[in-house]
Formats: structure tokens, C-alpha cells, sequence
């Protein structure tokens, strides 16, 4: 991998000698991400590259695909947005199948050391803020100039939500009351169709002492309703024990809004509030799958089990959220 990658960089890297350090960190056989720096004259250039090797072209239904994160992550950048600069895209005669090469930003994504330590508790109270302006920058962007990106609605993710349910044979009444509840209540069309990152939580944004640094993991990117990222990020599962801070454990629901209203977009509550109990269902429902494929797959993985077993915790979030009183 390190040659390989020491071929393609001196293809577009003027003065490059090569690359060290190549390590690879997480991924499965058909994802990869890499660690590694070009080593350059005027100093080394922390690099990552994310791509599906030769072979694995093709993307989930869900997925944007790596070309397109690619683009959409270039188009952030060039806004002013926190996201890291793609130095390259990988072509055929790179040999590295379809992916990409971003700068690496310094900083972290691990939840528990973004909410303890204390290198981060002068930035803590102001993450919620800047993430509602992070968050209506994204959904700004011009869609005029997007790449090809799926179409979603409420009333297509409420049916998807119930087919992937159903077909686990796994019957949860707090799952059929959130099915009804959403059913009921389906918004219809948002006002304005924008840019969604799809995945906006813990775990896909780099934060550092001076805040939010980088937004990662746009492979869920579709065009919808803007409300849909401000719902996702405010469901219990990413405040990692710190409930009463519904944004990521760190914030209130009315300091993300006011971030994202101050630039001058608008926040429907309710509709945010919708989302948030698609977005807790959603989870659930991606637990259930995990546990499916525990139980009847062929590897019997110990970190599939442990996700599959939080599909219980969303049923707890649900019906506080389905209750009078919310969280």
C-alpha cells in the first residue's frame, strides 16, 4: 500500500519524495481508511485516504458513493465550511480502486473524551452553537451544484423504516406505537429541499480545543428536509449519559437552534421534533439489524451483539419522547 500510494501522490504532489507512516485504521472489505504523510521538502503533509478498493465499486442503496462524498466535501471546503481539503481524487492508473486523499485535521471524534476531558470544557458550552451554524452553512449550500444525490421524504423513510422492521420478525410494541405516531403526524414536503449530511452526530466531527474543526462521513448526504440533521443529532444515543443536553451531550435544543437561525435560516421545531423520533426509531431499527445478522450471519460478532442489544435503549428514548413531557 505505502508504494502504491507513493506512486499516485508523485502524480499530483509536486516535490513529493513518497510517503511514511501508512496505517491503516478502520474499514471493512469493501471501505477502507488510511493514515499517512507525503513527505515533502517544505515539511511532511498529514494525509487520509478513504476508498473501496478494486473490486468494491459499488455503494449501498443508502450510500452517496465516494465520488460523490468527495465533491460534496470540496464544495464545503471551498464555502468556508469545516471540512478537510481533498487534495486528490483517485483515477484508474492510480491502481487504488474509487476514493479520495484529504488532508488529515488534528483533533477528536471520540465522544467520551469530547464530553470529560478537560482540554475541551472552555469549547464544551459553545459546541451546540456552532454546530447550528456548521449545520445551515451545510444546508445552504447551492444545490444547483451538487453531485446526483437520492431524493428523501418523511413518507419514504417512514415506509422504508417499517419494510426493514417487519422483516426482522421481531416483534416491539414501542416500534409499532413510533410507526404509528410517525404515520400520523408525516409532515408532508418541506418548505425548502436541501443538502443533508444524513449521519450530523458524534464519531463523524473532528473537535479540538477551539471547537469544531471537520465534519467527516457524508456518505449518507441526500437531498431533504434541512430539519432532518437537526432532529438526527439530538437523539439520545449520541449524549454518551448526558441526557439533559439533547445536542451530543453537550447543549440544549435552543442553543443549536439559535446557532442555526443566526445566519439567517429558519428552525421548524416541530419539525425538528419529528425528526428526532425518526431519527431514535431509525437507530433502533439499525440495532435490530444488528442483532439479525448476529443471530443468522455467518460470523458471530461480540460488537454486533453489544449494538444489537441498544435497540432496547431507543425504546426507552422513544416513549420519553413520545410522552407529554420531552427530555
Amino acid at each position: 500500500m505505502q508504494a502504491l500510494l507513493g506512486d499516485c501522490v508523485a502524480s499530483w504532489c509536486p516535490g513529493a519524495k513518497g510517503v511514511t507512516a501508512a496505517v491503516r485504521l478502520s474499514g471493512g472489505a469493501s471501505q477502507e481508511t488510511w493514515s499517512f504523510d507525503i513527505v515533502h521538502p517544505d515539511g511532511n503533509i498529514g494525509a487520509i485516504l478513504r476508498r473501496a478498493p478494486q473490486g468494491y465499486g459499488a455503494a449501498p442503496s443508502r450510500a452517496a458513493g465516494l465520488n460523490a462524498e468527495a465533491c460534496l466535501m470540496q464544495l464545503a471546503h471551498h464555502a468556508g465550511l469545516p471540512s478537510p481539503r481533498v487534495m486528490h481524487v483517485l483515477q484508474p492508473h492510480d491502481g487504488l480502486g474509487t476514493g479520495f486523499i484529504m488532508e488529515r485535521v488534528d483533533g477528536e471524534t471520540i465522544p467520551r473524551k469530547i464530553l470529560r476531558d478537560k482540554q475541551f470544557a472552555q469549547v464544551r458550552p459553545l459546541l451546540a452553537r456552532q454546530l447550528g451554524k456548521v449545520l445551515a452553512g451545510i444546508h445552504g449550500l447551492p444545490v444547483a451544484q451538487l453531485p446526483a444525490l437520492r431524493r428523501m421524504t418523511a413518507t419514504g423513510e417512514i415506509t422504508e423504516l417499517e419494510r426493514d422492521y417487519r422483516s426482522f420478525e421481531w416483534p416491539r410494541p414501542v416500534f409499532e406505537l413510533a410507526l404509528r405516531w410517525l404515520r400520523e403526524r408525516d409532515p408532508g414536503p418541506p418548505p425548502e429541499v436541501t443538502l443533508v449530511h444524513g449521519d450530523f452526530r458524534h464519531g463523524n466531527l473532528i473537535i479540538g480545543a477551539d471547537g469544531v474543526r471537520a465534519v467527516l462521513d457524508w456518505e449518507l448526504a441526500h437531498l431533504g428536509d434541512p430539519m432532518e440533521d437537526l432532529g438526527w443529532i439530538c437523539v439520545n444515543s449520541w449524549r454518551f449519559g448526558e441526557i439533559d443536553k439533547p445536542v451530543g451531550g453537550f447543549g440544549s435544543r435552543e442553543e443549536l437552534f439559535a446557532g442555526y437561525e443566526a445566519t439567517g435560516r429558519r428552525v421548524d421545531v416541530e419539525r425538528a421534533m419529528f425528526w428526532e423520533v425518526m431519527g431514535t426509531l431509525r437507530w433502533g431499527v439499525m440495532c435490530c439489524g444488528m442483532m439479525q445478522r448476529f443471530r443468522t450471519g455467518p460470523e458471530h460478532s461480540i460488537e454486533r451483539a453489544i449494538i444489537g442489544r441498544r435497540s432496547s435503549e431507543t425504546e426507552i428514548d422513544l416513549l420519553r419522547l413520545l410522552s407529554p413531557r420531552q427530555p
